[in-house]
């Protein structure tokens, strides 16, 4: 990687653009400088279409605009963050942000002006093209010779359909407004300090909760992103089970490796980090450390999804036998997650409380264990008042999904898990059971066994569509299903 130049860039400094300390140059000669200023062509585009999301955007705004007349709303991008030293870790810009607009690029901020008249003005502030005349092309960091072309302002607007103006130009307009104010925090603290003596942190919730729950259901655009990302995901999946051969050589990371290929061919990333827990491993929730032993006759519990170009995710786990053929007591205890599941998924419905297919799932699981004896001679409606179950099923049953993989997560209990299904909501299900390998309450041979399925289930008008069902679920299935992917 070079690393001729300084990191600093004139959006963040009035001194000039310096040299990185231990660059192999000494300086720019006045002539080079000179130089560097012409004898580059015009490429500036023309005639570009807006983003495929732009209309849905504008009717997100205006929605907005409706919830909070007469106020200032400040939604941030966010900034880049450093990885180390002098590199950054690849930008993803808020969710707010993203959501409103569809743009991508770091430091980019909507703010959306009341209108005495009513209604909002929106405008989106963002970096210009770097400038030919003072160096910051080429000499700076984040030049565009050294990270890639920026859009123009007016190509901006051509793409988006919102007013552009240079954000550098921004935090001393807003110094100086007047009225109220609000602002999505936590993205951009030299936006926050501008307003710093104009919002209040229970205005600024209101904003970002609006905003959360604004996401509950998703407009056409949104389920289709969300279906290509199941569709991307189920081949990804496919990646990984022709390749389970070469994992048992090295471990969890080639299979980790393997799925991040397909998220990044097909899409912009993964859209949370892969769990690829083999073995034991399966036990733990969030595994994505990734570096254990993948063994012939262990279970591998995958939990990935990629993320599409508009920042859409999908959230899939299925647990495969690793040769291909469960044993007998991985079948068992597969079978009676995918019975739950199966519960679970029936319960999704317009209308139906939100809290119904996770209370479905849990009582098939609540059955099975009390029917292998594990709890006793509990009855099963003591077990769930109790939660005992818990001890082996762990989490929640599902969550909402879209652009954030757990989406919506700012929005109220009552309109959340106190609310009531709509079409339009998607929610994952994705019933569990996990017997840690230290256990002693469980049979031996159960301990070390994790198994979770996991499927995301779009509310529709008369009932659900489950968008990742190109992947097999029920356990004779998945077998036939890796048997013709392994030849």
């Amino acid at each position: 990687m070079s690393e001729e130049l300084t990191p600093e860039t004139p959006e963040e400094t009035d001194e000039p653009i310096k040299q990185r300390k231990n660059g192999l140059y000494p300086g720019v000669s006045d002539e080079l400088a000179e130089n560097m200023k012409s004898g580059w062509a015009d490429t500036e585009l023309h005639g570009l279409e807006p983003l495929p999301q732009a209309a849905h955007t504008a009717a997100r705004r205006a929605a907005l605009s409706a919830r909070f007349p007469g106020e200032r709303l400040v939604v941030p991008a966010g900034n880049l963050r450093t990885r180390s030293n002098d590199t950054e870790y690849a930008f993803r810009p808020s969710t707010e942000y993203a959501y409103l607009t569809g743009d991508h690029t770091h430091d980019g901020v909507l703010v959306l002006e009341p209108r005495k008249a009513g209604g909002h003005a929106a405008t989106i502030y963002l970096l210009p093209r770097s400038d030919r005349e003072n160096g910051e092309f080429w000499l700076d960091g984040q030049g565009e010779l050294w990270v890639g072309r920026r859009h123009s302002l007016t190509e901006a607007e051509q793409l988006l359909g919102i007013p552009a103006k240079d954000v550098r130009e921004l935090p001393a307009a807003l110094k100086e407004a007047t009225g109220p104010v609000r602002v999505v925090r936590g993205h951009d603290a030299g936006i926050e300090a501008a307003l710093t003596d104009k919002v209040t942190a229970e205005r600024d919730e209101e904003l970002r909760v609006y905003l959360s729950e604004a996401r509950l259901v998703k407009d056409e655009f949104e389920i289709g992103e969300l279906q290509r990302a199941c569709d991307s995901t189920a081949r990804g999946f496919e990646d990984v089970v022709r390749v389970l051969d070469k994992a048992e050589a090295t471990s969890e990371r080639y299979i980790e490796g393997t799925f991040f290929l397909r998220a990044r061919v097909e899409g912009n990333d993964i859209g949370y980090g892969s769990i690829c827990a083999a073995g034991p491993h399966a036990t733990t929730l969030h595994w994505v450390r990734n570096d254990g032993p993948v063994r012939s006759g262990e279970l591998l519990l995958l939990d990935a999804g990629v993320e599409t170009t508009t920042l859409y995710t999908a959230d899939v786990t299925r647990t495969l036998p690793i040769n291909g053929r469960f044993t007998e007591l991985q079948r068992k205890i597969y079978d009676a997650v995918y019975d739950a599941q199966e519960a679970g998924i029936a319960a999704v419905r317009p209308g139906a409380p939100y809290r119904a297919f996770h209370d479905a799932a849990q009582r098939v699981l609540a059955e099975r264990l009390v029917s292998w004896g594990l709890l006793g001679d509990m009855d099963v409606e003591k077990v769930l008042e109790l939660g005992l179950q818990r001890r082996w099923t762990l989490h929640g049953t599902g969550h909402m999904l879209g652009m954030d993989v757990h989406d919506c997560a700012a929005a109220r209990t009552e309109t959340y898990v106190d609310g009531v299904l709509e079409p339009g909501m998607c929610l994952t299900v994705e019933p569990g059971l996990y017997f840690q390998a230290d256990d002693l309450t469980v049979p031996e041979e159960y301990r070390g066994i994790g198994v979770r399925i996991e499927d995301d289930i779009l509310v529709t008008e008369d009932g659900n569509r489950n968008l990742s069902a190109a992947l097999p679920r029920r356990s004779d299935e998945v077998e036939a299903w890796m048997a013709g992917l392994k030849g």
